[in-house]
């Protein structure tokens, strides 16, 4: 059976840091405490008198003042490990966590979890090879010795840099070593925390060179434990849930996010609010649930990143380089199919070819998989589509030997649409307005990754206003743009009246435009 051993590392709210301990110690694991030194004694006395007595809590034996960036971070949860394994002989994993983490799944689902694999869950990538580290120093932190904090002494610290990188003071990083970096929130089972503790007892050097070395916390166990465990049994990946913003800050959350948190892959999540105090009550008493189910979603980080998106709309751009490009050609006529179901502006793209006789082609700045003529690599990725558009629309213009192309393309391209709105060649719109069924809206948000077959119905409740008004805004922002040659054809419509739209649209007679407009099924 599982135990888990809790490594806190803590520095202020006491009486939040007593609940914590007490409802994940009340469903049977154990902790153990590092508060920090730098804290108030008063925070730290209020902690031990109301848990000295938990026969499942233990506390470092030494506490050191703590500071981000430092050895002393790593320092403290060594400190905090050895009081665990000394404390708590049945403790079969190792978990660590912080005082804004709370679990997002019930002690016997974790326990369960932990039980099917007999591995560590720490994320680990290569230090020189991966992406990890998006900005700053990389090489620098290993290569340098670094004696101050950044951020206490800035001035210093790069001075102290400088001055290193001027009289070519580097370092040797361990020759037996493949650096690794990824999250400090690992749970790891006891054979490897007693093998690491082993390792900073023989290992002198590696304890020397990380004692300064800059953010080791990053780096000091995920290098240890790929080290020394087989790589078959580690899983890289971290077992707490946290999200970050496009600032690099890490993104909190509160009292509605309860059924989003439950519904991801993770046991814990961080960070969560102080002020969420329903949030952290409802959790709370979830560890120690018995028979709770989960339907596991995983879609948070895609919703959060979609619902964020949504903010920024209103965002400035910068010109883009496509926008000083070479017209499409003066003569020609790129005529743009818009439409939120793909399959109705595919239908609608397969009439026009059938009845026009005009090359048409589907989704191709939407869609990977769409079939493009080659075009020396312009056409193989939608990135490279999307960078290069006025570029890739010119060549297939002359590929197809035609002056009149049809596209379709989903109305969240509104940028792109402005942009071939603003070419001297001949641009025309036909927008598609269709009736957005809950059903069809929830397909939509699946096939988006906004949700998936296990996420709660309470949350498919709150998802699909969000999407409906997305949808809506995303044709009100077309309808308001002012296009010159915008033509709008409605699911509602006769077809009478579309007949008309599509003739306009397409420079026919109203009576061929009629073949088209009169297609049964042209909306299913």
């Amino acid at each position: 059976m599982a135990k888990i051993a809790f490594i806190l590392l803590c520095h202020k709210d006491p009486l939040a840091i007593i609940s914590q301990a007490r409802q994940l110690t009340a469903a049977g694991d154990c902790m153990a405490i590092h508060f920090d030194a730098r804290a108030k004694p008063e925070d730290f006395t209020l902690i031990h008198e109301a848990l000295k007595d938990n026969p499942s809590v233990t506390f470092a034996k030494k506490r050191i003042k703590c500071g981000w960036g430092e050895w002393s971070l790593v320092q403290a949860t060594l400190y905090a490990v050895e009081a665990a394994v000394d404390a708590f002989p049945r403790a079969t994993h190792f978990y660590m966590v912080s005082g804004d983490c709370l679990a997002i799944k019930s002690a016997e689902f974790a326990h369960e979890y932990l039980e099917a694999s007999d591995v560590d869950y720490i994320e680990a990538f290569d230090y020189f090879d991966s992406d990890w580290i998006k900005t700053g120093m990389k090489e620098e932190r290993l290569i340098y010795r670094h004696y101050l904090n950044e951020r206490k002494h800035k001035t210093l610290f790069y001075a102290s840099l400088e001055v290193q990188k001027r009289l070519r003071l580097t370092r040797k990083i361990p020759e037996d070593l493949q650096i690794m970096i990824g999250s400090q929130w690992w749970c790891l089972r006891r054979r490897t925390i007693e093998w690491i503790l082993d390792f900073t007892r023989t290992r002198k050097d590696v304890m020397r060179f990380y004692r300064r070395t800059w953010i080791p916390d990053e780096t000091f166990f995920q290098t240890l434990v790929c080290h020394l465990v087989p790589e078959r049994e580690i899983r890289n990946r971290t077992l707490t849930f946290l999200m970050f913003t496009d600032y690099g800050m890490p993104v909190t959350f509160y009292n509605d996010h309860y059924d989003l948190l439950l519904s991801q892959d993770f046991l814990f999540a961080r960070k969560i609010s102080p002020e969420a105090k329903d949030l952290k009550k409802r959790l709370g008493a979830l560890y120690s649930a018995k028979g709770a189910e989960f339907k596991i979603s995983d879609e948070g980080r895609r919703l959060y990143k979609f619902l964020a998106g949504r903010g920024r709309i209103g965002q400035r751009f910068a010109p883009r380089f496509w926008e000083v490009e070479a017209t499409l050609g003066r003569e020609r006529e790129l005529l743009l199919v818009v439409a939120k179901k793909w399959h109705v502006g595919k239908n609608i793209l397969g009439r026009i070819k059938q009845v026009t006789n005009l090359p048409v082609i589907e989704y191709l700045f939407d869609e990977e998989s769409t079939p493009l003529p080659d075009l020396g690599g312009i056409q193989s990725t939608l990135g490279k589509r999307t960078r290069h558009r006025r570029a890739l629309m010119r060549m297939l213009f002359e590929y197809f030997e035609t002056d009149r192309l049809v596209i379709c393309m989903d109305p969240n391209n509104i940028d792109m649409m402005q942009d071939f709105f603003s070419d001297r060649s001949t641009t025309r719109l036909l927008h598609i307005e269709n009736h957005y069924s809950d059903e069809y809206l929830l397909g939509h948000a699946m096939r988006s990754g906004l949700a998936g077959e296990r996420t709660p119905d309470d949350a498919i409740a709150r998802l699909l206003p969000t999407i409906r008004s997305d949808v809506f805004f995303e044709s009100d922002r077309i309808r308001d743009a002012g296009f010159e040659e915008y033509y709008c054809l409605r699911e509602n419509g006769t077809a009478q009246e579309n007949s008309v739209v599509l003739a306009g649209f397409l420079s026919l007679p109203v009576e061929k435009a009629a073949e088209i407009a009169e297609t049964e099924g042209l909306f299913s």
